[in-house]
């Protein structure tokens, strides 16, 4: 994407009711003011929170926003220019139960109260192979501790990736801290048990794989 393109999305994004953009320092020191009241500020309902950490480009925020109109959507990113085009979507679309936040999955805690979040998908993220780049994978033990502090009780955690690598590693940690293993397949159109949000839901870089043959793992867990 060149970068006047990026510009323009940059620009657009602040233009969008569905977009919410704060610095770093702001949500360091919740001067939002969001932490615990996004169903209130944002939604302006008592419906569920379900977070997509790594969205992309949304495809998979938007899709689950128009399957469950009864549950709110956050579709979290650095990459705004990625975003834009769910954002612009969910506007075109008139989806009002998804928003799209540009900020760092490391200050999920500082932006989202202890039990606030219901579920949390993880949607093909880099699997940061290299043992250097563990502190950076987005199922690693501390990213698993900043979930299980925001999700409720009985609050979901969904990993779709394209990984074996990925889906293996974090299937062990889970196991190790206890936590309960709802769903784990390493072929999730390989077999008839698949939920349909796994496999009605296909982003872009997923149809790519499935060309190529690569195999999709799922697991679905309760951290608590």
């Amino acid at each position: 994407m060149g970068s006047k393109n990026k510009l323009k999305r940059f620009k657009e994004n602040e233009s969008f009711a569905n977009v919410i953009q704060p610095e770093r320092e702001e949500v360091i020191n919740n001067s939002l003011e969001l932490k615990g009241n996004w169903k209130s500020k944002i939604f302006k309902n008592g419906n569920p929170i379900t977070l997509e950490l790594g969205c992309g480009k949304g495809e998979y925020s938007v899709a689950l926003a128009r399957m469950h109109p009864e549950k709110n959507f956050v579709g979290i990113d650095i990459k705004g220019a990625r975003f834009w085009r769910g954002a612009k979507t969910a506007l075109e679309d008139n989806l009002p139960n998804v928003v799209f936040l540009r900020t760092q999955i490391e200050l999920v805690d500082h932006l989202f109260d202890t039990g606030e979040v219901a579920e949390i998908w993880i949607t093909f993220p880099d699997p940061q192979i290299k043992y250097k780049r563990t502190k950076h994978r987005m199922t690693n033990p501390t990213f698993l501790k900043r979930y299980g502090q925001i999700l409720e009780p009985d609050g979901l955690l969904h990993l779709k990736t394209d990984s074996e690598f990925m889906h293996g590693y974090t299937l062990g940690l889970l196991e190790g801290i206890g936590a309960t293993i709802l769903y784990a397949h390493h072929d999730v159109y390989g077999n008839d048990y698949s939920p349909e949000e796994v496999t009605q839901i296909q982003t872009f870089y997923e149809k790519q794989y499935l060309e190529v043959n690569k195999k999709i793992t799922y697991l679905k867990c309760r951290l608590g």
